[in-house]
């Protein structure tokens, strides 16, 4: 036993025997790794760290895991296994690229994947990058429920890329990994738009969006990511694909997100030559196949969802009957409520209907165009970094819109305090009409069914010019050669009826958008037809209650009555515009 004067000299007396004594025992660079690797207490770090080293050498790449495999797997005349792993052995050539490729047979819908996606990328508390959802089949004689797991299908032709106005997204030329730059977001969501599969996500504490980016990290250092790691059965792993060939993809039935009438189909892989259907020389091999989802001819999704079944026709996602109202958008309902009416009433100030307006009423539109431009800066995430917006010209139409509407307000501006220019006005009614034709392109590029260009254009055009001609009634008759105020009735009705006829007939069918207005918003569209009513009936009544001597005094406050109340309607008619969307997405869960 050591005593408290001797600890010199037990220290002394361990170097001399540790430095002489033989080193340890390795274990044969063939042999299996210890995973109890640990100092024992009679020998150093120097030792410890030497035994780390040489396990280190025995890490072995995929193509030496493929070698051994395929040599132990040879017994006689047995025809040897094939090797698979989690990754390839190769890297991507030319026309190639890296997707994930999921079992279905093997998927058990655990959410290992999800979870472990959570936690390696340290995602906030209700962020994800990967879900799950299910698949029902409708055939009374045959009822299956396919578990379905999805993230990121890194897109042959992705939309979030080419519609970031910033040029935030970059799709590796080696790997064809999409990849978010969350330095360059501005937070637009623009993207979460673009994207049918619901995959980038808004993060309102970090003012960007964030997706999955096949952990990039990881597959640098050999590593499958981390979905494909965690999956107790292996159902997930990353494949080489062509993508040349996820353009062709054979059609499937009803989208989950669509009315019965409409027909969509998502085949995310990038194999579609084998289906259900195809000629296949092994019935029992694993085939790509498709099932009802997002249509894929859009972006070209390159997961492939292989099975040994076949699925049977008619599957719908479980939630395909869910009503998923979507974000109001406000700064964006205020955006484009104000400035299609600054655009339309510049215009109708160059008509002779307006000549003998006041001079201050040339002001409004640039006033209308001020506020709405504030409000867009609203909806940005990371408004400091817009000064980018310019950057996506060539792809984006938000850029377009951003630059256009930019150049719309200086004009404006200069036509306001310089009216003695000839055609300042005129060229910058044209230049904002441009902007408004970006405007309704930004929506219609998103592909989603509600936001079709009959739809979109007449909401925004139409809509500025009741508001204009609205203002335009306002005017006191002594200002105009005619009474501005009673011509104006006229135009201002029949736009109203037609705009109308154009919000009808999306309450018509049984389509997601229609379902969510007669459903769930149905107080609002009630709102909003009575103060379309109640304008309407100010407008109306103007001219029989003016011609009344009694009356007269009220009746100069009912074109302004009906102006408020338009205003109202027209903001109720942008809130269902963004909220009753049909947004397209992955099968989820049955909602209860």
């Amino acid at each position: 036993m050591k005593t408290a004067g001797e600890p010199a000299a037990a220290v002394d007396d361990r170097r001399p025997e540790h430095e002489s004594a033989a080193p340890p025992a390795r274990a044969a660079v063939s042999g299996a790794p210890r995973p109890d690797i640990a100092p024992s207490p009679a020998g150093s770090l120097r030792d410890f760290l030497d035994e780390l080293l040489v396990e280190q050498s025995r890490l072995d790449t995929p193509a030496a895991r493929a070698s051994r495999a395929y040599d132990d797997s040879k017994t006689g005349d047995a025809k040897p296994k094939i090797f698979e792993s989690l990754l390839p052995l190769s890297r991507p050539r030319a026309g190639e690229q890296y997707a994930f490729e999921v079992d279905l047979d093997a998927c058990s819908g655990c959410k290992a994947c999800v979870s472990a996606c959570h936690a390696l990328n340290g995602l906030d508390e209700n962020e994800t990058w990967r879900d799950t959802g299910q698949l029902l089949g409708c055939a009374s004689d045959l009822p299956i429920v396919q578990t379905i797991t999805s993230a990121c299908h890194h897109c042959a032709d992705p939309g979030c890329l080419n519609g970031c106005p910033v040029l935030a997204y970059e799709k590796d030329p080696l790997t064809g990994i999409v990849r978010h730059l969350d330095d360059q977001c501005i937070g637009c969501q623009y993207c979460v738009l673009k994207c049918p599969y619901d995959v980038p996500k808004y993060n309102a504490r970090l003012g960007i969006v964030r997706k999955c980016d096949l952990c990039h990290q990881r597959l640098v250092h050999g590593e499958a990511p981390a979905c494909a790691q965690a999956c107790p059965t292996q159902a997930i792993r990353i494949v080489v694909v062509t993508t040349t060939a996820s353009a062709a993809a054979p059609a499937s039935p009803t989208a989950p997100n669509a009315s019965p009438n409409e027909s969509h189909s998502l085949v995310p892989g990038a194999v579609a030559a084998a289906g259900p259907k195809s000629k296949i020389e092994n019935p029992k091999s694993k085939i790509p196949i498709a099932f009802p989802g997002p249509d894929p001819t859009y972006t070209r999704p390159t997961t492939r969802y292989v099975t040994a079944r076949e699925l049977p026709a008619g599957m719908r996602a479980a939630d395909a009957l869910a009503l998923r109202p979507q974000p109001a958008h406000w700064p964006l309902v205020l955006m484009l409520t104000l400035l299609p009416w600054a655009i339309a009433l510049q215009t109708l100030l160059l008509t002779p209907l307006a000549s003998r307006a006041p001079n201050y009423f040339a002001f409004a539109p640039l006033a209308l165009g001020a506020l709405g431009l504030a409000a867009a800066t609203f909806h940005l995430g990371q408004p400091l970094r817009a000064w980018r917006v310019f950057l996506g010209l060539r792809n984006s139409w938000f850029s377009r819109e951003a630059v256009l509407f930019g150049a719309w307000f200086g004009l404006t501006a200069l036509a306001t305090f310089a009216p003695h220019l000839p055609g300042a006005a005129a060229f910058a009614a044209l230049v904002g009409v441009a902007g408004l034709v970006c405007s309704v392109m930004i929506y219609v590029d998103t592909h989603r069914s509600f936001w079709r260009p009959a739809s979109t254009a007449p909401r925004f055009f139409l809509g500025g010019a009741l508001l204009a001609l609205a203002s335009l009634a306002i005017l006191p008759p002594a200002t105009a050669s005619a009474n501005i105020s009673y011509y104006a009735t006229f135009p201002l009705v029949a736009v109203l009826l037609a705009k109308l006829a154009v919000e009808f007939a999306s309450l018509r069918g049984d389509s997601v958008s229609a379902r969510v207005q007669r459903g769930r918003f149905v107080g609002v569209l009630c709102v909003r037809l009575g103060l379309v009513a109640g304008a309407a009936a100010a407008l109306v009544a103007l001219a029989p209650v003016a011609a009344e001597p009694v009356m007269a005094h009220y009746a100069k406050y009912f074109p302004a009555g009906a102006l408020a109340l338009l205003l109202a309607g027209e903001l109720a008619e942008r809130y269902l515009f963004f909220r009753a969307v049909d947004a397209p997405k992955m099968p989820g869960y049955a909602v209860r």
